[in-house]
């Protein structure tokens, strides 16, 4: 039995990866191509997430990223990821604003985000995509 997951980012603002053997697997995507992780022993993988890239106004990226099966070598990772609270407001921070530096992304409700986020399929970046706001002040979706 494997599992792979197709292109994405992840909701939160950081994932921690600790891959916990030698087989490869996670790719992530950088100028158009997949870049394979190679797997470090002890070493932590930390992936910017989706919120991250929204507080910060775009400063920060989130990584769009998928796992590879390798269906002749067992291939065994720990994820956990933080995140904001579900009872906030979710948006670019105010100190980032300015009239030379509009907000990026709309704000939202954390819940919602989140509820929307798992409403989606995995499809590369596309939920950060709906959030962002276009030069005209809507979205962009």
């Amino acid at each position: 039995m494997t599992i792979g997951l197709t292109p994405h980012s992840d909701a939160g603002a950081l994932t921690i990866l600790l891959q916990l053997d030698d087989t490869d697997g996670l790719q992530i995507r950088k100028e158009g191509r997949w870049i394979p992780v190679k797997p470090l022993p002890n070493a932590f993988v930390i992936n910017v997430g989706d919120i991250m890239e929204i507080v910060s106004n775009g400063v920060y990226h989130s990584i769009e990223h998928r796992v590879m099966v390798n269906s002749a070598k067992e291939r065994l990772s720990v994820a956990t990821s933080n995140s904001s609270n579900i009872n906030s407001e979710l948006g670019p921070a105010p100190s980032l604003i300015s009239p030379q530096n509009p907000a990026k992304f709309q704000r939202v409700p954390t819940e919602k985000y989140y509820k929307d986020f798992f409403a989606r399929k995995l499809d590369g970046k596309s939920h950060l995509k709906f959030l962002k706001i276009d030069q005209d002040g809507g979205h962009t979706s």
